[in-house]
């Protein structure tokens, strides 16, 4: 039922603010401005690759002004359908009631029953590309019980965990599933474990319990972002000029977000299908 990962959702005391940091370093570009009365907040709209980053501010008493002050950072997973009235008619079947503004849902994680996933459902769009990444793939989900959120997805989005991938990372300390949308493409919530708690996955798990933790994304333009966040953002990365596959900004970079990206295609190298990813 889901197409694939469209948006991501933040939060942040100064929506304007974070929105430049997006221009600046990765070449987003904002599309619109507006508010979202129901979630007591105004709402800065960027264009990212072909997806969409939604900054959301308070403006008010709600689930932003919440979240923002438990630390803001990454809001809600933002994920498409090509039959939105079918969506809802699932989440009705299910017993959930979401919260609409235009043609968007939002379902919080109390609703879904998987503390920490908030998720925005939007109408599938073919959008064109803006700045340095070619898509948005990936929103992580931290969780002690990484098995029984993937379950929980499948069954609510209607997925077929025959699809999902198990990821481990010893390097980073956690364990989980990917709940891969379609066998042949990358889109996914990566819900998972942070079990080393001295790693800073963990430690962010110890602070802030389950909740949305980062988001992944692809490009084809990888030296050139580069050398942009070493100009602009020297601190705030990891990567070296000898990974030609990718590189992480740190979320005091982005405004309370981190963004992982990859090459194209070589996300398949952790994703159940090796054999997809393009050679240099």
């Amino acid at each position: 039922m889901l197409t694939r990962i469209d948006r991501v959702l933040m939060t942040a005391h100064d929506a304007a603010a974070v929105a430049s940091r997006w221009v600046e370093l990765l070449d987003a570009q904002k599309l619109r401005e507006d508010s979202v009365t129901v979630l007591g907040a105004k709402r800065i709209v960027l264009g990212i690759g072909d997806a969409e980053l939604e900054i959301l501010e308070p403006t008010g008493a709600g689930p932003v002004a919440r979240h923002v002050a438990a630390g803001g950072g990454a809001f809600a997973a933002g994920v498409a359908t090509r039959n939105i009235h079918r969506m809802r008619r699932r989440f009705a079947e299910a017993g959930i009631v979401p919260t609409q503004f235009g043609q968007q849902f939002f379902v919080d994680g109390g609703r879904i029953g998987v503390p920490g996933l908030n998720v925005v459902v939007s109408p599938h769009v073919e959008r064109p590309r803006y700045g340095l990444l070619t898509n948005l793939y990936e929103v992580t989900h931290l969780t002690g019980d990484p098995s029984t959120a993937a379950a929980a997805i499948a069954r609510i989005f209607d997925l077929k965990s025959r699809n999902f991938v198990p990821i481990h990372s010893a390097a980073f300390g956690y364990d989980g599933v990917l709940t891969l949308f379609d066998p042949d493409a990358l889109h996914r919530i990566e819900t998972i474990n942070p079990f080393d708690r001295t790693k800073t996955m963990g430690r962010y798990f110890d602070r802030y319990g389950p909740r949305l933790y980062m988001c992944y994304g692809e490009t084809d333009r990888l030296p050139e972002l580069r050398d942009r966040v070493k100009k602009l953002a020297p601190s705030d990365w990891t990567g070296s000029d000898s990974d030609h596959n990718g590189l992480f900004v740190h979320p005091r970079a982005l405004g309370g977000v981190m963004l992982g990206v990859s090459r194209d295609t070589y996300a398949w190298t952790w994703s159940g299908r090796p054999d997809r990813v393009k050679s240099l």
